[in-house]
């Protein structure tokens, strides 16, 4: 006790001694860098780890973020059909490790610098597009963006890893009208394929029908071939018997048209027709309807 009541003066200096170094003893963290000034004057860049000062000459003057950054910058321009339209940029940069210093002291205010080329490269864009084309080649407009901050920021320390062009919002009356524009030509599409649709149906049933009329006649035509067919053998078979062939052929009309008035006969709702019945009748019909083929026939081939 006495030993440190007597040095207490030096105690209390080592003590001193040993806090102001302590106190100048400062870590990093990691993607972050130190700046440090001696005198007011740019000193050194200390990177991530323990690092230490001189006490009352050197001085921390900013601690710089090396990590990858987002700026949002909201862009009001028209377009060259007249349409002003809000875009939204996203710009991600990163001050380059190797150039902390550029990019502490050769830059009052990196964001606004930003800010102020993204305005710049958007209204020198946009205004050459029309709305529909904003939309569609907002890559462009992004790669311009980038390339523009690149060339300008690189010199400062600054590296833009990407540009996005995230939302396009034009004024609340244009997108109604848009929407109205793509609802229209959707029913447009609509409507030409339900025409298609109904013109295949059409051209279907008129060749459905088409052959079934072509079906139908080679059905009358075998019908009719076979009842010529019958008629020469009834006519063969009459004469066999000495019955002559004017007087089969009446025979054979006389026939057909009573199994005629049986056939309509059978039908409730037919109407029949009663043609005269006279002895000479079958003659007649006959002889009417001979009559009938052979004009049928002279006209078919003058025509």
């Amino acid at each position: 006790m006495d030993f440190i009541a007597n040095n207490l003066g030096t105690v209390t200096f080592f003590i001193l001694i040993l806090a102001i170094i302590l106190s100048n003893v400062f870590s990093v963290k990691q993607q972050t860098a130190v700046i440090i000034e001696r005198l007011g004057k740019f000193h050194s860049v200390r990177k991530a780890g323990l690092n230490m000062k001189v006490p009352f000459i050197d001085s921390k003057v900013f601690t710089m973020n090396l990590r990858i950054q987002q700026l949002d910058v909201n862009v009001e321009t028209k377009t060259k059909d007249d349409v002003f339209v809000k875009t939204k940029i996203s710009v991600q940069y990163q001050v380059l490790e190797h150039s902390v210093y550029k990019a502490f002291y050769e830059l009052q205010n990196p964001q606004t610098q930003l800010t102020s080329y993204i305005f710049d490269v958007v209204r020198a864009e946009v205004p050459k597009m029309k709305l529909d084309d904003v939309f569609e080649k907002k890559d462009n407009i992004a790669i311009a963006i980038k390339q523009e901050l690149q060339d300008a920021m690189e010199g400062y320390g600054y590296f833009i890893v990407k540009a996005l062009v995230t939302d396009i919002d034009p004024a609340e009356e244009v997108k109604e009208a848009m929407n109205r524009i793509n609802a229209a030509e959707r029913a447009k599409i609509a409507a030409a394929y339900e025409a298609d649709a109904e013109k295949i149906k059409i051209v279907a049933r008129a060749s459905a029908e088409a052959e079934s009329k072509k079906l139908q006649g080679q059905g009358i035509a075998d019908q009719r071939r076979e009842i010529a067919r019958g008629l020469e053998e009834s006519v063969k078979l009459l004469n066999g018997v000495n019955i002559g062939s004017q007087e089969a052929s009446a025979l054979i009309v006389v026939t057909q048209h009573y199994d005629t008035l049986q056939a309509v006969g059978a039908s409730t709702k037919s109407n029949l027709i009663l043609l005269p019945n006279t002895p000479s009748a079958a003659n007649d019909m006959m002889y009417n309807t001979i009559a009938s083929f052979v004009a049928a026939k002279d006209t078919a081939e003058k025509m």
